[in-house]
């Protein structure tokens, strides 16, 4: 029925009707992406600027479509002037593309007055994006990060450390073995100084959905021979700006 409304239009030469049609219903179905972005998405892995950049790069795109419209020579133009620019910003999260893509389809969509395609295409993407979060194909945030415990050696013993990671975490490795020897202080008895050896261990981890990392920190505290614990998170920071 849309197609209808606009049968009168030329790709060529757009009407004010026709383009003002096709970038409003873009901005439209973006908006429905984005959320459906919002929803589905753990808060950890939003950012403001991505679904900013959802919502309008469909008007880009759409605005695109509309200047080369059905000239060849336009569109080699076009593809020379967006060769010239380079996007230098990584997507590292593959769903994040994937929701990128679906935005820009819905502004070439839109752009080339196919409006039934877009319509049904952002439909199905937001239902089908639904589905998949809800059914438990999603994963779960996983908080990641590192220990390194500095032990007394005569003292040390890795199975009570492993022991704590296996309860709280999906999966460990130990990343790093290493003993460290200082020199103690020598007493006025003493001709030599003596020595004291101290290990350092380093586990990478994942914790489990439901981990306290408080309880893991209490629980490394009371290891015999324990004199320093340093534990790290790498879990991803929103962006508030």
């Amino acid at each position: 029925m849309l197609e209808f409304l606009i049968s009168q239009n030329s790709s060529e030469n757009p009407t004010f009707m026709g383009i003002l049609l096709a970038v409003l219903s873009s901005f439209f179905l973006s908006f429905l992406i984005v959320i459906t972005y919002e929803i589905t998405t753990p808060k950890a892995d939003k950012s403001k600027n991505f679904t900013q950049s959802l919502a309008l790069i469909s008007i880009v795109a759409a605005t695109v479509m509309q200047a080369i419209g059905d000239s060849l020579a336009r569109g080699l133009g076009m593809l020379g002037a967006l060769a010239i620019i380079r996007f230098r910003t990584r997507l590292d999260n593959p769903r994040n593309m994937t929701f990128m893509f679906a935005s820009i389809a819905v502004g070439i969509s839109c752009g080339v007055f196919g409006f039934t395609i877009a319509f049904v295409g952002t439909i199905v993407f937001c239902i089908a994006a639904f589905l998949v979060h809800y059914s438990g194909m999603a994963q779960d945030v996983t908080m990641k990060g590192n220990v390194r415990l500095s032990l007394q050696s005569e003292l040390v013993d890795t199975s009570v450390i492993e022991e704590i990671l296996k309860k709280h975490c999906k999966i460990f490795t130990l990343d790093q073995f290493r003993t460290i020897t200082e020199t103690a202080p020598a007493d006025h008895s003493e001709v030599i100084p003596s020595s004291i050896q101290h290990l350092e261990v380093t586990y990478e981890f994942a914790l489990k959905s439901k981990a306290d990392p408080d309880q893991i920190l209490k629980e490394l505290r009371n290891i015999d021979g324990l004199r320093d614990i340093r534990l790290r998170f790498n879990t991803p920071i929103p962006e508030n700006v």
